[in-house]
């Protein structure tokens, strides 16, 4: 990849879509990680403004501070850029009392987490009059649907979502982001254990995206050594099961027939 020309093709597609969409400029909720720290850079280029949130919840301190130290580096860097954190536990406790706890298993709750940070990003974005910067690469929001619908997945524009997990990393070394983030094991950060993501996927970024091509190829699968053949079923298993996460919301089209009957 031309690192320097994908990032101004990024940056120039950002400023040309705010302008469009009468909006003032971007926030990005921080987690530490890199895709949140390559979109959160790539907007603060844009020279317009931008608010960058930090957003904990029960959060392990080592994220915490990757999301802390990224969010410095940037204030640091660029006059547009405003850093705010937002601590989030004490809602997401109260939200646990009132919940019935018959419906609070590990992935509901996971998932009512990121759903509650995308709700304090809107609060801040309606005020401002921002625009919702996604972090989600291809092989998540488009491969394996590795995301939370509603949650990190309800964003307003995506402008990380066409490049692969490995042109992440190759645009945020040609950024100078932090060698922590860009070394740190990719983890959705919505576990207190601090699972990362291949833990949970069963592959790793670099597998999901070979599996991602080898799923569009003609290849004969027949050769493929064995753990070639459990990654592609893994990823043809999440890619199936979390089509609704990658198509627009079905609409029950109503026939013309219908609407000229009476009665």
């Amino acid at each position: 990849m031309d690192a320097p020309r994908a990032i101004d093709h990024i940056v120039n597609w950002l400023k040309k879509y705010c302008h469009s969409s009468g909006m003032q400029g971007f926030v990005v909720g921080i987690s530490g990680g890199i895709d949140s720290a390559l979109t959160s850079t790539l907007c603060a280029r844009t020279g317009l403004p931008l608010t960058v949130l930090n957003l904990p919840i029960n959060q392990r301190k080592a994220h915490s501070d990757l999301a802390a130290e990224h969010m410095a580096w940037l204030e640091s860097g660029f006059d547009n850029v405003s850093g705010m954190t937002i601590e989030l536990t004490p809602v997401f406790e109260a939200l646990e009392k009132t919940l019935p706890e018959s419906i609070q298993d590990d992935l509901s709750m996971a998932n009512a987490q990121s759903r509650m940070r995308m709700l304090a990003l809107y609060a801040i974005a309606n005020h401002h009059r921002l625009l919702v910067a996604g972090t989600g690469n291809k092989v998540e929001d488009f491969g394996v649907g590795f995301f939370t619908k509603y949650g990190d997945g309800g964003v307003d524009l995506s402008p990380i979502a066409d490049l692969m997990k490995s042109e992440v990393y190759t645009l945020a070394g040609a950024l100078g982001i932090s060698a922590g983030i860009i070394q740190a094991a990719p983890t959705d950060g919505l576990w207190d254990d601090g699972r990362t993501d291949e833990s949970q996927i069963g592959a790793s970024y670099a597998e999901l995206e070979w599996a991602m091509g080898m799923d569009k190829s003609t290849q004969d699968n027949a050769n493929l050594k064995p753990r070639q053949k459990e990654v592609l079923a893994i990823y043809r298993k999440m890619n199936r099961a979390n089509q609704h996460k990658m198509v627009p919301i079905p609409v029950c089209d109503i026939p013309d027939t219908l609407r000229s009957q009476q009665g």
